[in-house]
């Protein structure tokens, strides 16, 4: 330990090395997924569609389910730290926690490929929406890699899972609004 340095501010320091090795990787991943939507050609058409009627439709509709199961996930993750009341989470409402979370992430991945692959990133700024669903799309995984490590790690500020977890929730939320919303609007509700 440095001289005049207290072993607080020693641990202070490490979690705040900790949480920008996390920040790096997260910025990494966003970045990559941009630079890689932005120079690949979009395809123009869906891989697969799961039953769909077209891509739009596809990503539209797991989108919804991914802001419903994220939502869930939020109000678990609200009982579990105590935030719902005064009594103790059940046993079970981590392990849900984290499966939902998964789910999400899962159900989160067509929508993503068909994302970067069969329409790239917009960058063009006639083309507002479709700007910011991209930026948000590419700063969603970059977050998630940020949150995904600060689960896994005991070396991050206390306050880092909070700020992270509201920060991915905001985007997800701005992401439903740039793509499904905007779809159900124009296309009509429900459109399969």
């Amino acid at each position: 330990m440095a001289k005049g340095t207290t072993p607080d501010a020693t641990i202070e320091r490490r979690d705040h090395v900790t949480l920008l090795a996390a920040a790096l990787a997260g910025a990494a991943v966003a970045v990559a997924l941009g630079v890689y939507g932005r120079r690949h050609d979009p395809a123009g058409q869906a891989l697969f569609t799961l039953g769909f009627s077209g891509t739009i439709n596809m990503k539209a509709w797991l989108a919804t389910g991914v802001l419903a199961l994220v939502i869930v996930q939020v109000v678990l993750a609200l009982w579990l730290y105590g935030k719902l009341g005064r009594s103790a989470a059940p046993e079970w409402v981590g392990p849900a926690h984290r499966l939902v979370g998964t789910l999400a992430f899962l159900v989160s991945l067509p929508v993503a490929y068909h994302c970067l692959w069969s329409l790239g990133f917009e960058s063009h700024a006639d083309h507002a929406r479709r700007f910011w669903h991209s930026l948000f799309g590419c700063a969603f995984y970059g977050v998630f890699t940020i949150k995904v490590l600060a689960v896994r790690s005991r070396r991050m500020p206390g306050w880092t899972l909070p700020v992270v977890g509201g920060l991915l929730f905001s985007l997800l939320v701005g992401l439903w609004l740039t793509s499904a919303l905007w779809f159900f609007d124009k296309s009509g509700f429900p459109s399969f």
